[in-house]
């Protein structure tokens, strides 16, 4: 697999949540972080997602904002 995106994150689908158009997925990467993203159901199913399987979390973007607390 090759990408022009430059954060690839492998991980394992740790929860799946289908609705009516999208599903909620997510994925545990190393240390017991956890992304999550909304994907469209076709592309859920196109991919196989389930519970245990490997995956990897693609994040590609032009802005990351940072905050902190006061």
């Amino acid at each position: 697999m090759k990408l022009s995106a430059r954060n690839t994150l492998k991980g394992t689908v740790k929860k799946v949540t289908p609705g009516a158009v999208n599903a909620e997925v997510v994925i545990e990467v190393a240390g017991g972080v956890e992304i999550v993203s909304i994907i469209t159901m076709e592309s859920m199913k196109s991919l196989g997602l389930e519970v245990g399987k490997e995956a990897y979390a693609v994040i590609k973007a032009s802005n990351v904002m940072v905050g902190v607390d006061h």
